[in-house]
């Protein structure tokens, strides 16, 4: 893939993940292989049909949700994007919003083959569970004295 090609992909990635929602997620054609590979802290789906369903349960109580990207490192095979998601859930942090840092890391061809995201699942979900969130946070504050 030619520079500019690589550019366009991972410029388009990212205009469709800010504007991503429940409504539109026939959009992850545009820039996703059929036989996309996705993985996260919680798991690894393989076939853009799975990651669509995927998302569509991610995405079905969120209130809302944004990312900000923050860095991107890129070559003409892959890329390493460094973000900040912010969302909303009724059920977590009393429905306010959440932060989490993350990287997301690429690799293309004409279209994203691999896709595999890093970050805290506990800054993510965890933590902001009515039962569990103190507990983790308490365990968190120990550890690090």
């Amino acid at each position: 893939m030619t520079e500019v090609n690589a550019n366009t992909l991972v410029d388009n990635f990212i205009q469709l993940y800010q504007a991503l929602n429940k409504d539109n997620l026939h959009l992850l054609e545009r820039v996703y292989d059929d036989k996309i590979i996705f993985a996260d802290p919680m798991h690894q789906i393989i076939g853009l049909p799975a990651l669509t369903q995927y998302f569509a349960k991610l995405y079905k109580n969120v209130q809302h949700i944004q990312f900000d990207i923050k860095e991107v490192q890129q070559n003409n095979f892959q890329a390493s994007l460094f973000w900040q998601m912010q969302y909303s859930h009724p059920k977590l942090n009393k429905g306010e919003t959440i932060f989490v840092d993350g990287m997301s890391q690429l690799r293309f061809n004409e279209k994203i083959f691999f896709h595999r995201d890093y970050f805290d699942l506990g800054q993510m979900l965890y933590e902001h569970l009515p039962c569990m969130g103190g507990l983790i946070r308490l365990l968190k504050d120990r550890a690090a004295k």
